[in-house]
This record gives structure tokens, C-alpha cells and sequence, in this order.
């Protein structure tokens, strides 16, 4: 069964997102005001080193008063390169400067509400390049074993779906 959007208009726009209203017809011809997030493409990164430890960022997301872990991660500027604006994030975040990145997975985070896609990079070796220049981010940065990650997302540790599947995906890659 497939919803159509037959139109959208604007109902508020930053340089991060714009909240549109949909008119969205129903199969059986049904008209519904569907509300939905357009943004701009997010890069996300992380490295795991020799022993098998990935860099996580300790934080507090404010709009659900949480704590978890997560990678570096922010929206791709007009022009930017994914690839590039992943490796930038995770050295502004970390103080670590990634070495040639792979792409790990592309995810939609909350696709019946947003077009987001988080595209998520990996690499085997970093360079500590010093403070992070956005340190303001995170409460604290720490190499977590990944053979810890599975636990640590049953727990709740790793609240962020996309952050999830990406640590769940490199325990895989790495571990099996």
C-alpha cells in the first residue's frame, strides 16, 4: 500500500531543517495533514583500534534527558563531501583526526517523521591531533572495548538507534 505526497508546504525552516505539512492521499483515496522534517544529510564517525576498542563520546542529550554513548556525528555543510564532513566531526568532537574512513551503513533514523539519513564512516587508525575543539559535546571521550558493545546496548547505553547499529556492525565486522 502506498501513501502519495501530493503536496507539501512550509511551516517553519533553520539552516539545520525545514517542518513541512504534507497532503498525503491514503490508498483507498482518504486525504490526510501529515507533519514531516526534512534535513540535511548527517556523518557520523569513529575508529576502532588495535585491541579492538572503538572511540565513544559520553554525553547528554538535553530534548530527552538522557545519558548514552555515541560517535561523532553532524550535518553535512552545502558542498561537503560525507566522507570529509564525518572525518571533520569526529576530529572537532574528539581530538582525534580518523585515518582513511570506510562506510560502514547508511540509516534513516525515524523515517515516518524525517527524511534524515545518517551516514556512518569507520576507521582502523587515528591520530590524537589534541582537545577537541568542541568539547562542549560531550561530557567525556573513551576507547570502550567493542566485545562490552552488545551489553552495553541492552542496558540502554547506547540509546540512539543509529549509534546502536553502527557499534552492533563493527562488533560484527571485528569481533564475528
Amino acid at each position: 500500500m502506498r501513501w502519495n505526497n501530493l503536496s507539501e508546504k512550509p511551516v517553519y525552516a533553520n539552516p539545520w531543517f525545514r517542518v513541512n505539512l504534507a497532503d498525503v492521499e491514503l490508498p483507498d483515496g482518504r486525504h490526510l495533514d501529515h507533519f514531516l522534517i526534512r534535513m540535511r544529510p548527517v556523518a557520523v564517525a569513529t575508529v576502532v583500534n588495535e585491541a579492538n576498542e572503538v572511540l565513544l563520546l559520553w554525553r547528554h542529550r538535553f530534548i530527552t534527558d538522557s545519558w548514552g554513548w555515541e560517535l561523532a556525528a553532524g550535518v553535512v555543510e552545502d558542498g561537503e563531501d560525507v566522507a570529509a564532513a564525518a572525518a571533520r566531526e569526529m576530529e572537532e568532537e574528539t581530538g582525534w583526526r580518523p585515518g582513511p574512513l570506510q562506510h560502514l551503513l547508511s540509516v534513516e533514523p525515524s523515517n515516518g517523521l524525517t527524511d534524515a539519513r545518517h551516514h556512518i564512516y569507520w576507521s582502523d587508525e587515528a591520530e590524537y591531533v589534541g582537545a577537541p575543539q568542541d568539547d562542549f559535546e560531550s561530557d567525556r571521550r573513551e576507547w570502550v572495548s567493542l566485545k562490552l558493545v552488545p551489553d552495553m546496548v541492552g542496558r540502554g547505553e547506547v540509546p540512539a538507534a543509529n549509534m546502536a547499529a553502527a557499534l552492533l556492525m563493527l562488533h560484527h565486522i571485528r569481533l564475528g
